[in-house]
């Protein structure tokens, strides 16, 4: 009888030994994250792992434990801050390439269309940026991917991730491959990334048809165990009467996430549903009260685990045999570049960024040569990879070539309440061979402002990196149009403005951030104002017309966050114009002066201007400094001078006004920023600013220029309001002052960005 007990016991010692426990990951986008915290407690406990399937979020926390990442480290790459900058289409802190940055411009819609021989179009419906986020998973994976030698069945732990075949309406459990890839396709969600080839076949979130793949566990592998972690469940258990206006623009993302059954776990396993009421599928920012809620709902159901779970692996032995497969890695070195959809010519032009004549590379070579590359809008269609050489022991970088954006058209523009408001649009054309040739037609349009550029930046990637940028442009500005319900209209003086330029920039990487420009232009302009104080129906103008050339040597960089109402980052720009112009003037019935006259004006200018903000916590503070030094001289009369003197703009209507104590020859000017973040999108600014013309322009007696070099005189200007970040650019409203007795208070509320070309003589 003795034996039969102990043969008895030694048999389940056996069975609890050899018993196979597989985990199951929902997909749920940023909702997965709780997944992290079911496998700390899972491994904290000593509870195996030994299969895992995952779809979409469930699937990549999946992939970087079967890659051989433990759950802390997992953690601590989601609670990063480069995380958020991959989910959100951001890139890594110093990764931007300041060389390729556009223009900043009022647009705030991209439509990326498709433009081919036969003059067909075809429209990109992707959302989202996936840039960074490809290149990280291709990081993170190669190397595991290649220990496993791209059989999910040898890595760390056996996986299965979950995708979709839309066309044949088919889940797709992958096995085999770069890991990357799968874990990539296994979260494209329709319409927001763009989908990637696997197996020649196009696929999305696995989530469309097995959103929480129990099946493929139990068919694959056939553990004895099976426990389920899902993050998804029904939004609404009953229709949402009286909302569902405003939640059908969502309900795609409802399909993708309700397709989670916990009857799908047998009697033998275990169902974990972490509590992440109130959280949503895009709370990426709340990842460490994501992660608490997963472990703390393993925690709470530990007992029927352990109860069902007979088999036990102490910690320090899974961190051996994890440390046991990673040490198998190759060393990150790049043996060459593959190309798939570029000619020979596009493939020189591309391995310029790779260090052409050197090889192997280094991996952050390749990486900084990657994200110099994808800048530029035209290669943000980009699909990274790595792949493994046995003979070798080097990987090779591949970059593939998705359909090619090469139209891009951006909308915009701002509605204010003043008549500064105005529409802009603008076409662009990518054409890529040896060189890389972007074009540009904008417009903007409004009863304040109009304009139309035409530009086309070359870039040429010979000895060294260089564009060539000719381009034509013209201003409108009717000043009468830019009052509001503070300003009388008898306070604003008429003053027309054209302003056109023809001429070509060239410019040139300065280390990774900066960029040198050298320019020369042809310059056209037209101002139309009166000379008097006082203005009638009857008066004539007066005009001054202003031709010649104006050359300029420009080093500048550019990290700001946001093109207006920026929070965060640096803008410098130090720049030498030297301007040979003729001034012919024609006066109207208001001036002194009665007879035409012609002047040459030739002057250097020198001006710096410098931004940059500290942020901390929900606070950020920055300045504004700026500095002109110039010999220009006077033209034939104030009002003249002053319109074409160097301005100083630190609010963001001040380019709307015509401030004639905040311009001046020579001038150090310089102001505060605080910005108090309330909400995720809602800032309130406070913001105050001093501007000291070194020589004051004055009124003369007889409509002449006085220099007055009172160094006691200082003027004041300072704004108040609410900014709230949306999808049309920010919407705001705000108390300006400004030291100037036309244009002392000003209310303003505005949506979208108040942004213009620069005058030809800025």
């Amino acid at each position: 009888m003795r034996l039969w007990v102990i043969l008895f016991l030694i048999l389940c010692a056996l069975q609890s030994f050899s018993q196979k426990v597989g985990l199951v990951l929902s997909g749920g986008a940023a909702k997965g994250i709780a997944h992290v915290g079911v496998l700390k407690a899972l491994e904290e406990n000593e509870i195996p792992i030994n299969y895992i399937t995952g779809t979409s979020m469930g699937g990549i926390i999946g992939g970087c434990y079967a890659a051989g990442i433990s759950p802390a480290q997992i953690e601590e790459i989601v609670l990063s801050k480069e995380f958020l900058h991959w989910v959100n289409g951001k890139f890594e802190d110093g990764q931007d390439y300041y060389f390729a940055r556009e223009q900043d411009h009022a647009g705030f819609l991209r439509i990326n269309l498709t433009l081919d021989s036969t003059f067909s179009l075809n429209f990109n419906a992707s959302l989202a940026s996936d840039l960074s986020l490809n290149f990280a998973l291709a990081e993170k994976l190669a190397q595991p991917s290649a220990i496993a030698r791209n059989n999910f069945d040898s890595l760390f732990v056996p996986l299965r991730v979950i995708a979709s075949d839309v066309f044949t309406q088919n889940a797709v459990p992958i096995g085999k491959g770069a890991l990357s890839d799968a874990v990539r396709a296994s979260q494209t969600v329709p319409f927001f990334y763009n989908p990637i080839r696997i197996d020649g076949k196009y696929l999305f979130d696995g989530g469309v048809y097995n959103n929480f793949p129990v099946d493929v566990m139990e068919q694959t592998f056939k553990p004895d165990v099976i426990i389920g972690s899902n993050v998804s469940s029904k939004i609404y258990s009953e229709y949402p009467f009286g909302e569902d206006d405003k939640l059908v623009a969502r309900s795609l993302l409802y399909m993708l996430l309700d397709k989670s059954d916990p009857a799908d776990i047998p009697e033998s396993g275990v169902y974990i549903q972490p509590n992440l009421r109130g959280y949503t599928s895009f709370d990426f920012s709340k990842a460490k009260a994501l992660i608490d809620s997963g472990y703390s709902q393993t925690l709470r159901q530990m007992e029927e685990i352990k109860k069902k779970v007979a088999a036990r692996i102490a910690c320090e032995e899974v961190a051996a045999a994890r440390n046991a497969f990673n040490n198998r890695s190759a060393p990150f070195l790049v043996e060459k570049i593959v190309f798939e959809g570029f000619n020979s010519k596009q493939q020189r032009y591309v391995n310029r960024f790779f260090n052409s004549g050197k090889r192997p590379l280094a991996f952050s070579d390749v990486k900084t040569g990657y994200f110099q590359l994808v800048s530029e809008d035209y290669f943000k269609s980009l699909y990274p990879g790595f792949s493994f050489s046995d003979e070798s022991n080097m990987f090779s970088f591949s970059l593939l070539r998705r359909p090619k954006n090469n139209f891009p058209i951006d909308f915009g523009g701002v509605i204010a309440t003043r008549g500064i408001s105005h529409i802009y649009l603008g076409l662009n054309y990518f054409h890529f061979n040896r060189s890389l040739t972007h074009a540009n037609l904008n417009f903007y349009a409004g009863d304040f402002y109009k304009a139309v550029q035409l530009k086309a930046r070359i870039d040429i990637p010979n000895r060294g990196r260089y564009y060539i940028e000719p381009y034509s442009t013209i201003n409108s500005w009717d000043f009468l149009q830019s009052r509001d319900w503070l300003r009388r209209a008898s306070s604003v003086i008429p003053l027309y403005r054209i302003d056109r330029k023809v001429g070509v920039d060239v410019g040139i990487p300065f280390k990774r951030k900066y960029k040198l420009t050298f320019g020369t232009a042809y310059v056209n302009n037209r101002d139309q104002f009166m000379s008097a104080s006082v203005f009638t129906s009857i008066d004539t103008l007066d005009a001054v017309r202003l031709n010649g050339l104006r050359t300029e040597i420009n080093v500048s960089t550019n990290t700001l966050n946001r093109k207006q109402y920026a929070s965060n980052g640096r803008n410098f720009v130090l720049s030498l114009n030297w301007f040979d112009l003729t001034e012919r003037f024609v006066p109207g019935n208001t001036s002194i002066i009665t007879e035409k006259a012609q002047y040459n004006r030739s002057w250097l200018r020198a001006r710096l201007t410098l931004e940059q903000y500290f942020r901390k916590g929900f606070y950020s503070s920055g300045y504004l400094l700026e500095g002109v030094l110039s010999n220009q001289p006077d033209f034939i009369n104030y009002q003249s001078t002053i319109i074409n003197a160097p301005g100083f703009y630190p609010i963001q209507d001040s380019r709307t006004l015509m401030l004639t104590n905040f311009r001046a020859y020579n001038f150090v000017a310089g102001g505060w920023r605080n910005v108090f973040t309330l909400r995720k999108n809602l800032d309130f600014r406070l913001e105050g600013y001093l501007f000291k013309p070194l020589e004051a322009l004055q009124r003369g007696t007889n409509q002449e220029v006085v220099r007055s070099k009172d160094l006691t005189k200082i003027y004041l200007a300072g704004t108040a309001g609410w900014v709230l970040h949306s999808s049309v650019g920010p919407i705001s409203l705000s108390f300006n002052y400004y030291d100037d007795p036309r244009n002392e208070l000003g209310v303003l509320l505005h949506m979208g960005f108040l942004l213009y070309h620069k005058t030809s003589t800025e």
